[in-house]
């Protein structure tokens, strides 16, 4: 059963505009190390980074509750499987709350907007 499904669209120059300005404290604030690491071993880690940022705002509309209270940025981790393919692992308090819900998420971009689309689906209870 879908438990929620969120969407989001984000201009890469945003996220560039963020790093440029602020730099670290900005990635640390919304990306896990491995995010960062993973972004920065990328020809253009911006898009990447811009791919993960918006993942991460799917998952809280598909919650409804936004990045605030219970949860935050680093509660939500977007990695890649060996093909490539990214998925969602959750942290901290938001591994509680979605009690063992699958997280679907596809990401795509273009040279200049990447968008996320995440569903989050109950898992059958036996």
């Amino acid at each position: 059963m879908v438990k929620g499904i969120g969407v989001d669209i984000i201009e890469i120059a945003r996220i560039r505009h963020g790093v440029e300005n602020s730099g670290t404290p900005f990635l640390e604030r919304i990306f896990t190390q491995a995010e960062i690491d993973y972004c920065n071993s990328k020809h253009n880690r911006y898009q990447h980074l811009a791919a993960r940022f918006a993942a991460k705002e799917s998952v809280s509309k598909a919650l409804s509750t936004g990045l605030r209270g219970e949860f935050g940025w680093k509660d939500i981790e977007v990695t890649n499987d060996p093909l490539g393919k990214p998925f969602v692992v959750v942290h901290g308090p938001l591994e509680q709350k979605l009690n063992g819900a699958s997280i679907h998420l596809s990401i795509s971009h273009s040279e200049t907007h990447v968008v996320a689309m995440v569903v989050i689906e109950e898992t059958e209870k036996r």
